[in-house]
């Protein structure tokens, strides 16, 4: 007899929470990812831009308040007024940490973007979620985005075809892609010596299954 409809949607979402699972493990034992390296995914010319567009506005903070105090008027910020140097330092200051931040939000927002095709994802639609959410919720769209997104490609342990993380089997070579220990039927690495799970020891001969008479 089939299971209800309530146990089957249950079934596939603990099915696709499993996956999910196994992939962000797969990711954290493939991916060594360093942030300067992940930074270099951010274009030049944004970074440049922003660097340009930032002097630009310190250099308009600084000689608009200048101006202001030269004409007699209360200078930025208030408690500074008549203090020329120090209210400049005051307004860049400022206008520091207000570029930081949109700085912060234009680099995540660049930075989902290129990954996100570099692993075969949707790019416009993660870029838009870390957009929609950054108002009211800052980094959690980001933070999804972390944990959602897919495991880089990477070259088959074999003939170094470029595999997906979904793989089963090598499409050129028909390696197994995720191999289990013998004994207690885990994901290993091809590279494992031993079961990190029970401590077997790999690539010794198995034992053939016996045959009945």
């Amino acid at each position: 007899m089939n299971g209800t409809p309530a146990n089957s949607i249950a079934a596939s979402g603990a099915s696709a929470w499993n996956e999910r699972m196994r992939l962000i493990r797969f990711r954290r034992k493939r991916e060594n990812l360093r942030f300067w390296n992940e930074f270099k995914l951010i274009p030049r010319w944004v970074k440049g831009t922003l660097i340009f567009l930032f002097l630009i506005a310190q250099t308009l903070g600084v000689l608009i308040n200048l101006d202001v105090f030269r004409q007699g008027n209360p200078m930025f910020p208030p408690e500074l007024d008549g203090h020329p140097v120090l209210a400049s330092f005051a307004v860049a200051g400022i206008i520091s940490g207000v570029s930081l931040v949109i700085a912060s939000i234009i680099f995540m927002a660049v930075y989902v973007n290129q990954d996100a095709k570099r692993r075969g994802m949707n790019s416009a639609v993660w870029t838009l979620v870390v957009l929609i959410l950054m108002p009211g919720y800052l980094v959690l769209g980001f933070i999804i985005y972390l944990l959602m997104r897919e495991p880089l490609p990477y070259p088959c342990p074999k003939c170094s075809t470029t595999v997906g993380a979904k793989f089963n089997f090598c499409p050129n070579c028909k390696t197994n892609l995720h191999p289990a220990c013998p004994q207690c039927k885990q994901e290993i690495a091809e590279t494992d010596r031993y079961c990190p799970y029970c401590a077997y020891e790999l690539g010794q001969p198995q034992p053939e299954a016996s045959v009945a008479g």
